[in-house]
C-alpha cells in the first residue's frame, strides 16, 4: 500500500481541542490536509474563525466551535455540532492544556486544580464522550491525547504539570485496555519542548539555551516535528497500535534515563 494512501483521512471526522494555537492548530490544520474533516474547539472564538477560514481556503473542511474544555454542556455541544455537520467524530485529539511554573511549597489549591482539572480529568471527560458517541453509532476511532516528556521525568517547578501529564499516560493505557475490542484506539504524544505562546518567554535567554544542551538534537522541536506521530496514530497506518505513548522529543527522555 502507497503511504498516501496509507495515512489518507478522507471520510474521518476529528475533533481537536486547543485548537486556537500553538500545537492544536498546527494538529487541525495536518489532519485537514490529509482529508479529514476538522472541528475546531477552543475558547478564543475569534482565533479558530481565522484557522477555519485558513483551512478552507486550502481546500479542507472545517468547523469552529467555542468551547471551555472544563464546562460539560459545551463539551456536549461541541460533539452535537460536528455531528449535525459532519457526522459521527471518529478522531479526538486531546491537545488543550495549560502549564505552570510554580514551586510546589508555593502552590495553591486553586493553582493545582486549574492544572489538573485541565491537563488531566478534561482528558478524561472528554475521551468518554468521544468513544460513547462512537460506540453509539458503530463507528471505530480513534483517540489520541497529549502527554509530554515531563510524565517521564520532572524538573523544579513543574510538579502539578508534570503529575498530570504521567496521568495522561496512565488513562491512555487504561482507556485503551477497555476500548480496544470494541473499535477504538487510544494512544498517546508526548512531545519534548517545543516553542508555544504557553512557554515562549520561559523558553528564551539562558533557560532556554540551558535546555537545549541537555536535548541530544540540540535543537527544540519545530512545526512538523510532531506531524508523523499524529497522522500514525490517527490513521489506518496504526490500526494496530493502542495504548502507546509515542515520544517525540529528540532524545531528552532517553538522555534523562542514561
Amino acid at each position: 500500500m502507497k503511504a498516501s494512501s496509507l495515512f489518507d483521512l478522507s471520510g474521518e471526522v476529528a475533533l481537536v481541542t486547543g485548537a486556537s494555537s500553538g500545537l492544536g492548530a498546527r494538529f487541525a490544520q495536518v489532519l485537514a490536509a490529509n482529508g479529514a474533516k476538522v472541528v475546531l474547539a477552543a475558547r478564543r472564538k475569534d482565533r479558530l474563525d481565522e484557522l477555519c477560514a485558513r483551512i478552507q481556503a486550502t481546500g479542507g473542511n472545517a468547523l469552529a466551535v467555542e468551547a471551555d474544555v472544563l464546562d460539560r454542556a459545551a463539551m456536549r455541544r461541541a460533539f452535537d455540532a460536528a455531528q449535525s455537520a459532519f457526522g459521527t467524530v471518529t478522531i479526538l485529539l486531546n491537545n488543550a492544556g495549560v502549564a505552570q511554573s510554580v514551586r510546589a511549597l508555593d502552590m495553591t489549591e486553586e493553582e493545582w486544580r486549574r492544572v489538573i482539572s485541565v491537563d488531566l480529568d478534561a482528558v478524561f471527560a472528554w475521551s468518554q464522550e468521544g468513544a460513547r458517541r462512537m460506540l453509539d453509532t458503530g463507528r471505530k476511532g480513534a483517540i489520541v491525547n497529549l502527554a509530554s516528556v515531563l510524565s517521564f521525568g520532572v524538573s523544579k517547578g513543574v510538579a502539578a504539570y508534570a503529575v498530570a501529564k504521567a496521568g495522561v499516560v496512565q488513562l491512555t493505557k487504561a482507556l485503551a485496555v477497555e476500548l480496544a475490542f470494541k473499535g477504538v484506539r487510544v494512544n498517546a504524544i508526548a512531545p519534548g519542548w517545543f516553542v508555544t505562546e504557553i512557554n515562549e518567554t520561559f523558553l528564551q535567554g539562558e533557560n532556554g539555551a540551558a535546555m537545549k544542551r541537555a536535548i541530544p538534537m540540540g535543537r527544540f522541536g519545530q512545526d512538523g516535528d510532531l506531524d508523523g506521530a499524529l497522522l500514525l496514530l490517527a490513521s489506518k497506518a496504526g490500526a494496530y497500535i493502542t495504548g502507546a505513548t509515542v515520544i517525540v522529543d529528540g532524545g531528552q527522555v532517553v538522555a534523562l534515563g542514561s
